[in-house]
């Protein structure tokens, strides 16, 4: 496999989450919150437009980015990522990565999930070991 170059982006992957796959993530996790499942509760109770999707879910999107570019002997060392704003239910989330440093096997990638007005909802770094 070529060593990736500063700059080189991953393929980028879109998600449009549904309303089962939502229940079902949060079933999954054991998150009771109702915002993610309840859309009544989150437009009256707490003001949302519409459903959130998770961030915990988003993370897991901006990790079957890397797995799906890794290959069979490389190996995560490192991987944080932070939600900056609310995604909603309806709206199509891209995960995007790109190469921000390479040093020797290590390879240092910016992560990011936009929605479709460009604006970042997640973003985190992750740091792959190539074996």
């Amino acid at each position: 496999m070529a060593i990736p170059e500063v700059g080189q982006a991953l393929p980028e992957r879109q998600y449009t989450p549904d309303s089962v796959q939502l229940f079902l993530y949060n079933a999954a996790i054991w998150n009771a919150h109702r915002i993610h499942y309840d859309l009544p509760y989150a437009q009256d109770g707490e003001g949302h437009p519409a459903l959130l999707v998770d961030g915990p879910l988003q993370g897991d999107w901006l990790t079957q980015l890397l797995y799906d570019w890794m290959g069979a002997n490389d190996e995560l060392l490192a991987f944080e990522y932070s939600n900056r704003r609310a995604a909603y239910l309806g709206d199509v989330l891209t995960a995007c990565a790109e190469v921000e440093a390479v040093e020797q096997a290590d390879v240092t990638f910016a992560l990011r999930i936009v929605n479709r007005h460009g604006q970042a909802t997640t973003v985190g770094r992750a740091t792959v070991r190539r074996g």
